[in-house]
């Protein structure tokens, strides 16, 4: 099977006068023998999952079954109805369709794993936010998930993209990496801006530690994707400006993958470290534990 990395990828697009999403949609017409009308059906499908999972988180205020999450959506959509947001109305909004995929997913609704369902807040986040706020048409998102995909194809092929694998930075960060390449070609910037981009948002995040309050994707995940939801806006906008990753992409991947697996198993998705070991952290997953199953 052949393994792109994301130098060939922008050399194939570039040489081809193609954005890296119109030659993931090209690579997938040519591997699955489908039409390219059938597979851009399905993309819009999954595009549609995830607007239906922000809607529920933020009109779903109920907590999730370990009662570590819940509510913060609706509360981060009155703060922005109420009050102009520190950080604009297009990253607040991301910031907020990021949470509230997130606690979606805490309440085990269905979500899209982008590229896992531990950091599937942020590139819906970020997709759902420029289509309300920039007026981009759902052909636009819908073609920049193949821009997402062909970047997530390089981290999951490549290097890691699981907690337990390589920490948080294999989750948040390869999924910011991925929204921010997207943004850069939404935006009009070309393949190897976009690169740069993924590159930029990558570095951001190298060495963040896997350390889930009793092993779930909810105590510090939730308010991790929201996060990752303003470093892939500042990537992209770096790249856009025509700033360079110093670091070539690749070789920001390779070194994600080093640190990943230099980790203790302790910062890599067991509890056994970081802010699961805090005395908080403990108290909350002993409550939990204590709290009758409905299951």
């Amino acid at each position: 099977m052949t393994t792109e990395r994301m130098k060939d990828i922008v050399n194939a697009a570039e040489a081809d006068y193609l954005s890296i999403g119109e030659w993931m949609l090209n690579r997938e017409v040519s591997r699955s023998g489908k039409t390219k009308e059938a597979i851009l059906l399905q993309m819009r499908e999954r595009l549609h999952v995830m607007k239906k999972a922000v809607r529920q988180g933020i009109t779903n205020t109920e907590e999730s079954e370990s009662g570590l999450s819940g509510g913060d959506a609706a509360r981060m959509q009155h703060y922005t109805q109420q009050n102009v947001p520190l950080s604009g109305k297009l990253i607040s909004d991301a910031m907020l369709f990021a949470m509230a995929t997130s606690e979606s997913n805490a309440r085990m609704e269905v979500i899209v794993a982008t590229p896992t369902a531990g950091s599937a807040g942020i590139l819906p986040g970020i997709l759902l936010s420029l289509e309300e706020n920039q007026h981009i048409s759902e052909n636009q998102i819908t073609m920049g998930l193949f821009s997402a995909s062909a970047i997530g194809y390089v981290f999951a092929n490549h290097e890691m993209i699981s907690g337990a694998a390589g920490g948080c930075q294999a989750e948040i960060g390869s999924a910011a990496a991925m929204a921010a390449g997207t943004i850069v070609e939404i935006k009009g910037g070309t393949p190897t801006q976009a690169s740069d981009a993924v590159a930029i948002a990558m570095k951001s995040l190298l060495g963040l530690v896997c350390d889930p309050v009793a092993g779930l994707v909810e105590v510090p995940c939730v308010k991790r994707n929201v996060i990752g939801t303003s470093i892939a806006f500042s990537a992209a906008d770096m790249a856009l400006a025509g700033i360079q990753s110093r670091i070539p992409c690749d070789e920001v991947i390779d070194t994600m993958h080093r640190i990943g697996s230099s980790m203790p198993g302790s910062l890599k998705e067991t509890s056994k470290g970081g802010l699961a070991v805090t005395p908080a952290g403990q108290r909350a997953a002993s409550a939990m534990a204590e709290r009758p199953c409905s299951f």
